[in-house]
């Protein structure tokens, strides 16, 4: 099963960064947040990768081509230096197509031109790259096989204490409800999908605007409601979070570390059928 990443959007310019990157190439620990989502993926055995290519296509290309496996594998040097005897691998089974989508592509845009290359899959999934969990995924993808809808998301909780204010309608503050305690969910951005989603996309449209809009109305979006870990790369606190959970030795989206994988994460949808 084949997976898509959007990799194509515009990019960041950080504090501690000479040049703008694009947001996934933004290094968490040794390697960059799109690695972490890809080592994710592959930790389920999902390791056919699609990259939709835009700004900055350049740094990510050369990231891989140049890929050095000793930075995050434990090696013998030996020979003065001359040889170099790897004790683990992260990306030898990988296959990764780099595909240009265009620079200033919307999502939607993105998928429809990567259509050729997930052709044939029954189900492929898709991610923005930049944002990681400890989901059950491949759980969750077994559920959204047994079923026949089109697309599903993972619904999550904000990941910010903001508060939300009811008014009478006269301007009056009638009540505030922390966002975190309230039954809000928002859009986690991993994918799940059939080849009929093709069918809901139209030139120029942004993938979660019209055709999300289409799905639900057609009855055909699940949403996976999922309360563990999970975190996007949306702000500089957000990456300083990252970085520092990374530094722990034990991310907890890192489940390809020993141990890293436990079964006591649940998730649930809201039709009553899928409920677990």
């Amino acid at each position: 099963m084949k997976v898509v990443l959007f990799c194509g959007g515009p990019s960041l310019r950080l504090p501690e960064q000479a040049e703008a990157v694009p947001k996934p190439m933004v290094q968490i620990g040794y390697r960059p947040v799109l690695w972490h989502v890809m080592r994710y993926y592959a930790h389920f055995g999902w390791q056919d990768f699609v990259l939709c290519l835009g700004q900055r296509a350049d740094l990510i290309k050369h990231y891989f081509l140049e890929y050095d496996e000793a930075l995050s594998n434990d090696f013998v040097l030996s020979d003065g230096g001359r040889s170099v005897e790897l004790l683990g691998s992260d990306i030898a089974s990988w296959r990764i197509t780099f595909a240009d989508t265009g620079l200033r592509t919307t999502v939607g845009e993105r998928l429809r031109a990567v259509r050729s290359h997930v052709a044939g899959e029954e189900l492929f999934l898709a991610n923005y790259g930049d944002v990681v969990t400890d989901a059950p995924l491949d759980e969750i993808v077994a559920d959204f096989r047994a079923r026949s809808e089109v697309a599903a998301l993972l619904a999550v909780r904000p990941a910010y204490s903001f508060h939300l204010v009811d008014d009478d309608g006269e301007g009056r503050v009638s009540g505030l409800r922390d966002v975190q305690r309230a039954d809000l969910w928002i859009n986690g951005g991993y994918y799940i999908f059939r080849q009929a989603i093709f069918d809901y996309i139209r030139p120029g449209e942004e993938l979660t605007e019209e055709p999300f809009r289409r799905l639900v109305e057609a009855g055909q979006l699940l949403a996976y409601r999922y309360e563990g870990f999970y975190t996007s790369m949306d702000t500089l606190k957000d990456l300083q979070r990252l970085q520092q959970l990374s530094e722990t030795g034990r991310p907890p989206w890192a489940l390809w570390l020993p141990g890293g994988d436990g079964r006591d994460r649940s998730w649930s949808i809201s039709s009553p059928a899928g409920t677990r």
